[in-house]
């Protein structure tokens, strides 16, 4: 099974982040992403849909918590994300929808996304895509030394998906009105 070692932090200064990002890397992307999340009894599985109209469904056991983490992941890709997407509604419910544009470089076997999460702000995601045999400890250091590269500091670092803290803020919302 595919696994990858990752990371999840705010990014406090965006313009820095993509400068170094640039400098560490040969290959950029920017991608349009709609993430759909589904009720699930473990792990987390979302149905990721594309604007030429094709999409992927993924899904991934993480433990939640700070700094580099295990992430084990399955992928399917669809070229009938909308039917998909009205079968898996109906079948599991969706729990809530993730709308981002993600800048994607490419460093060694490293997957760095800088996120721009439609009412949540930017923030970095370090994937080290882990080789046959390659063990926890290798992806680890790798990841950490691109933290102390791009400038991600431990207080950066969040802990999750991007659903839930999209969810965490609705609750604190409905909680206090007054904050909106």
């Amino acid at each position: 099974m595919p696994s990858n070692i990752e990371i999840k932090a705010r990014v406090p200064n965006p313009k820095r982040f993509r400068e170094v990002a640039n400098e560490l890397s040969s290959t950029r992307t920017t991608l349009k992403q709609e993430d759909t999340f589904f009720a699930c009894p473990k792990g987390r599985l979302k149905l990721r849909t594309f604007p030429e109209g094709i999409g992927e469904l993924i899904y991934y056991e993480r433990p939640d918590e700070t700094g580099p983490k295990c992430s084990q992941y399955w992928i399917s890709k669809t070229r009938e994300p909308d039917t998909l997407l009205l079968t898996l509604r109906n079948a599991l419910g969706d729990i809530g929808v993730v709308r981002k544009t993600r800048e994607l470089f490419l460093v060694g076997q490293t997957r760095i996304h800088l996120d721009d999460v439609e009412g949540l702000g930017v923030f970095a995601e370090l994937e080290v895509v882990m080789k046959d045999g390659q063990i926890f400890d290798d992806g680890k250091a790798i990841a950490e030394d691109l933290m102390q590269k791009l400038g991600i500091k431990e207080t950066d670092l969040v802990d999750g998906a991007y659903i839930d803290l999209i969810t965490e803020e609705k609750a604190i919302n409905r909680m206090h009105p007054m904050n909106r």
